[in-house]
């Protein structure tokens, strides 16, 4: 039995076609990303999943229970973390930890070895309230509350977002940690440099998934000549780029632009067309997951 499975879910409000036949598994233990922009109906998806919403069409099982008809079995197998930050402001951490466990009809000192590993780590300031926290303690405090009843299945709706590059990397060590402990973890994120820490990966655009396989697999999809080019005036570099023979694709990608280039394309032809362009710098690179993902939306 998987740990998750939608089949062909739809979600509409109003004109908005907010998820569109979606189908993908999960398996147990695995943690599985959604990566996506803001838009591509992963939120919707997550309160699908934990029943707060109803699909207009389609069906979906979490830990072997229909989204639709055993709803609160789910609500005590599964634990959610929303992308807002939805505790009480004005309870302090430890407070806030108490109140969750006696929602779930537990106690903190039961579940303690399982949150103990993100718990410790904003210990010392139990008795700070929760709205006076930082982002990255008021994300470990929102993990630790969503853990204490022992959920089967985590849902993690982008828990990165607003928070500085230390904590999204201690964060994300913490998941494998939980997952080593056996727990299913579905995340989502915008950010495609997060998609390596997961085992595997759906790629989200507009409430469809173009594509799942694991990080490597979907870099290894890739299959035409990528180079990075720079020059001194980079939009009308963007601009001539484009226009030249075999040059399939020319995007802004960091502080260069990445060209996906077809067999026609002459790195000197390209050169000699541009040369009126200061500082132009042309190099292969390898692809990455933002690469496929931005081929696959274009498609």
């Amino acid at each position: 039995m998987e740990a998750i499975e939608v089949y062909h879910i739809s979600k509409r409000f109003g004109s908005v076609q907010a998820l569109d036949s979606v189908s993908f598994t999960v398996r147990p233990g695995e943690l599985f990303g959604l990566i996506g922009p803001d838009g591509a109906g992963k939120t919707t998806l997550f309160r699908l999943l934990t029943t707060l919403l109803t699909p207009d069409s389609g069906s979906a099982k979490v830990d072997g229970y229909d989204i639709v008809r055993d709803y609160l079995a789910i609500r005590s197998h599964v634990g959610y973390m929303p992308g807002r930050f939805s505790l009480y402001p004005d309870l302090t951490v430890e407070e806030n930890l108490d109140f969750f466990a006696a929602l779930f009809g537990v106690t903190v000192e039961e579940s303690y070895d399982l949150v103990a590993p993100v718990y410790k780590q904003i210990e010392p300031f139990r008795k700070r309230r929760a709205g006076k926290l930082s982002g990255g303690m008021k994300q470990k405090l929102a993990l630790s509350c969503a853990l204490i009843h022992r959920p089967h299945v985590l849902f993690l709706d982008e828990p990165t977002t607003g928070v500085d590059a230390v904590s999204r990397s201690e964060f994300w060590d913490m998941l494998a940690g939980l997952k080593q402990r056996g727990i299913t973890i579905l995340v989502s994120t915008p950010y495609m440099d997060e998609a390596s820490r997961c085992d595997r990966i759906a790629l989200c655009n507009e409430g469809r998934i173009l594509g799942i396989d694991t990080p490597e697999d979907i870099v290894h999809r890739f299959e035409e000549r990528l180079y990075a080019i720079r020059a001194d005036q980079m939009f009308p570099l963007l601009a001539q780029a484009r226009q030249v023979e075999g040059v399939m694709e020319c995007y802004p990608f960091g502080e260069t632009h990445h060209l996906v280039a077809d067999s026609r394309f002459d790195v000197g032809n390209f050169v000699q067309q541009l040369s009126g362009l200061d500082g132009l710098t042309i190099r292969p690179v390898e692809p990455t997951i933002e690469d496929v993902f931005i081929k696959w939306m274009k498609r």
